[in-house]
């Protein structure tokens, strides 16, 4: 390993890594030195088109399996962006070769195969981490402050997340999101797993005692046994007297907004997975006060806005350039972090769990161990 930089491999020309080629040239202490696909060619197309916006030197090289490229000596991690249904035998190769792991969410279609991808990760003393971006923005540390200062929230008491966009109709029977084979967890792994994250963050990564789940609405192929979720909601409960519901669909057009509320006021956030489009990100605390003067009804609204300088995307300063600067960190610094592979295990936990309550009816479900 070089002690300058990371040196990474990306396993799939998938389209969200072309996002993620971008971050790596961002990081200032990374290199991309091999793209994989089911193709030479088609790696090397992938990996043309990417260099024309963002070019490495040297430029990456193409390789026609993902055996090709975890056989190499020149890589040290490896971005896995493949299809949740065939995720869990690439992450464990990986992992045994020695590579540190970057891995796409939903991380895995059951707890079980997650939990054998950390483990092999960890006895083969590598990183793993999933690919939540937001995670990594200066929003978070910053909106923590807030949620803490007493104040601001005050106690919290409801938490309401959303994440949504309305896909089109040949969506569902062409994209691997649609998939009971590819993405058998639909929006609730592609979406939800966002929303789920963020209600566990909100609470200092304390579990709910039940989660009930409820499937809106779904796809299933002719030849799948179970449906596709393409709509889902689901409502937490914690100990303190704290509740949570989230909503994810691939039917309601774009919306990413969080919601806490508190004994003193509100936290809210409309762009907290994909940053709206600028130079600085900000979310909104509200502190409404009512009085009444004679005939004269006032609410005033208390609202202010807290902004913090961050470019939404494709800088060095945006979100998924600080997700791999900072597991790229990780890597040189030889000492893998447990505990964003403990956040990961926590998030498909709770959302089996989800899963699990909506094919019960709702009925009231517990976090498994």
């Amino acid at each position: 390993m070089s002690d300058r930089e990371c040196r990474w491999g990306i396993l799939g020309a998938a389209e969200i890594a072309r996002k993620n080629w971008k971050a790596i040239w961002n990081t200032g202490n990374s290199r991309l030195v091999a793209v994989a696909s089911r193709s030479t060619d088609r790696a090397a197309a992938y990996i043309a088109d990417c260099q024309r916006q963002a070019a490495f030197e040297p430029v990456p090289q193409a390789c026609g399996s993902y055996e090709e490229l975890l056989g190499r000596d020149d890589i040290d991690a490896v971005y896995v962006p493949l299809p949740t249904g065939v995720r869990k035998e690439w992450v464990i190769r990986a992992a045994e070769s020695g590579r540190h792991v970057l891995c796409e969410k939903p991380c895995a279609p059951i707890a079980a195969d997650l939990r054998d991808m950390i483990d092999a990760c960890r006895s083969n003393g590598v990183q793993f981490m999933d690919g939540v971006m937001y995670m990594h923005s200066g929003r978070m540390p910053r909106m923590r402050e807030v949620l803490d200062d007493g104040e601001s929230v005050g106690e919290i008491k409801r938490i309401t997340t959303q994440f949504s966009f309305r896909a089109p109709d040949e969506f569902f029977t062409a994209n691997i999101r649609a998939s009971a084979d590819l993405e058998p967890l639909g929006c609730l792994g592609d979406l939800g797993w966002y929303t789920l994250r963020f209600v566990l963050w909100t609470m200092g990564w304390q579990n709910p005692t039940r989660v009930h789940g409820r499937l809106l609405s779904s796809v299933q192929p002719e030849d799948a046994s179970t449906p596709v979720p393409t709509e889902f909601s689901g409502e937490l409960f914690f100990d303190g007297g704290v509740s949570a519901s989230f909503y994810c669909s691939f039917l309601t057009e774009h919306q990413q907004w969080a919601h806490v509320s508190g004994t003193k006021g509100f936290l809210q956030v409309s762009d907290f997975v994909l940053p709206n489009c600028g130079g600085e990100v900000s979310f909104d605390v509200g502190n409404a006060t009512y009085s009444m003067h004679g005939c004269d009804f006032v609410m005033q609204p208390g609202r202010r806005t807290i902004t913090i300088p961050e470019f939404s995307n494709s800088f060095a300063d945006a979100q998924e350039s600080n997700l791999f600067r900072t597991f790229a960190d990780l890597v040189l610094s030889g000492k893998p972090d447990p505990f964003w592979a403990d956040i990961a295990l926590q998030t498909q936990l709770v959302m089996d769990a989800c899963l699990a309550s909506s094919q019960q009816d709702g009925a009231a479900v517990a976090i498994g161990e």
